[in-house]
């Protein structure tokens, strides 16, 4: 058997994407086999592998994208996916990825898997993710895996038609979930008021207002952030099974007061989301899009990632600042029982500048330096003590230090030829 192991390592929790090229090992084949490895000792649930799909294609030539099988090495069937972001109306298809997952126990630092063409469609797999434009609540954009579930304003709750609710705001609201089925379009159906109650799956009673909420972005200028309207444009590139990948676009706002100039500064904003099942972190990369400031020799901007404080509900919010992991955390507990405690968190990969932290009266910061068209890469989420999978503020804190060592040490693919 020749074994072609990749050289770089590939980007975790979307964890691993695969970039090195690799040479041929085998064509006109009708299966080949990789080994997923790592160095940590912990476990790693949910791993998300991610492979290019042209890698599979080069091994399988003109395999479609629901013809593909992912079988352990047992030889049971391991639910995937191929994402195909662009849709070519004429001509053969282009394929993003394939993903699947594996829960990597402790002390287990490798898993082989084989990846075969299959003569018939592959059978569904049952959805975990989901993402969709909510034109039915003032144009929101919502959200969710089986952990968790968020969503965005959009340019609908801007307008005197949203009446009461009217809001300009670019923070990020967080659903509370007990239960690992969807949530989002039941409780759209529950009304305003209906949202806010627990019936047994869980409640919105995350505050965001026009602050960060969890995990929104602005302009820093050392003593006020400077941030965007509602979304303007959205955009859903993968919609499931086990990854949802959607973007929304921000028009340009002005930042000037954060650079000591008034004849404007204008940044706008791209965010894209990816949503894998099983973690309460979600990726996120904001790419950021202005005129490099001549006070800036090195053309960068600093730009802030909010967790809101909740000073008027809470008895107790206690703030975690990790440098070492570059990570924010903010554990709360909530005056109403029926609430209970919630965590909220940002780790930022370790790709991103981080530039320390900062606080506003309504916000917690961690600060990163960008600079023009380069995405800056994070990940938000948040934990529950009512759910059931974070009892207190340790267990939060341990899953976010958790998170950022697995992006610090991603998994490794060795591709092997198989008959």
């Amino acid at each position: 058997m020749k074994r072609i192991t990749l050289p770089v390592p590939f980007f975790a929790l979307g964890f691993a994407l695969v970039f090195a090229t690799v040479a041929p090992a085998l064509y006109g084949a009708e299966k080949f086999t990789i080994t997923v490895s790592h160095d940590l000792a912990e476990a790693r649930p949910a791993e998300t592998i991610v492979i290019p799909f042209a890698e599979v294609s080069r091994r399988l030539p003109g395999l479609l994208f629901d013809q593909v099988i992912v079988r352990d090495a047992g030889g049971a069937v391991v639910p995937s996916q191929a994402t195909a972001f662009h849709h070519v109306h004429r001509g053969p298809p282009v394929y993003q990825e394939l993903v699947f997952q594996h829960d990597f126990a402790a002390g287990e630092k490798s898993a082989t898997f084989t990846i075969e063409a299959s003569p018939v469609p592959a059978p569904p797999v049952p959805a975990k993710v989901m993402a969709r434009y909510v034109p039915e609540r003032y144009d929101d954009f919502a959200w969710e895996n089986d952990r968790m579930a968020h969503r965005i304003y959009g340019p609908g709750l801007e307008l005197p038609s949203a009446g009461p609710d009217q809001m300009t705001s670019s923070g990020i609201d967080f659903w509370c979930k007990k239960v690992h089925h969807f949530v989002v379009d039941g409780w759209y159906h529950k009304g305003h008021d209906g949202l806010h109650t627990d019936t047994g799956e869980g409640l919105d009673m995350y505050d965001v207002g026009t602050y960060r909420g969890l995990g929104g972005t602005g302009v820093w200028d050392g003593a006020a952030l400077h941030t965007s309207r509602n979304w303007s444009i959205w955009k859903v590139l993968a919609g499931g099974p086990l990854r949802a990948v959607f973007e929304l676009g921000y028009e340009p706002w002005d930042a000037a007061p954060a650079f000591g100039i008034t004849n404007g500064f204008m940044v706008s904003e791209t965010k894209r989301f990816t949503v894998d099942p099983g973690l309460n972190v979600d990726k996120v990369e904001s790419t950021f899009t202005f005129q490099p400031p001549r006070k800036s020799p090195d053309g960068e901007i600093t730009v802030a990632i909010g967790l809101s404080k909740h000073p008027s509900k809470t008895t107790v919010a206690v703030p975690t600042k990790n440098e070492t992991g570059a990570w924010l955390s903010l554990w709360e507990e909530f005056k109403d029982p029926a609430d209970g405690s919630l965590g909220t968190g940002i780790v930022l990969d370790p790709s991103a500048k981080f530039a320390g932290f900062a606080e506003t009266a309504a916000d917690l910061l961690i600060l990163v330096k960008v600079k023009t068209g380069k995405p800056l890469r994070y990940y938000i989420g948040g934990g529950w003590d009512l759910s059931g999978d974070f009892k207190t503020r340790a267990d939060w804190e341990k899953y976010l230090a958790s998170i950022a060592a697995r992006l610090r040490n991603p998994v490794r693919v060795a591709f092997a030829s198989g008959k």
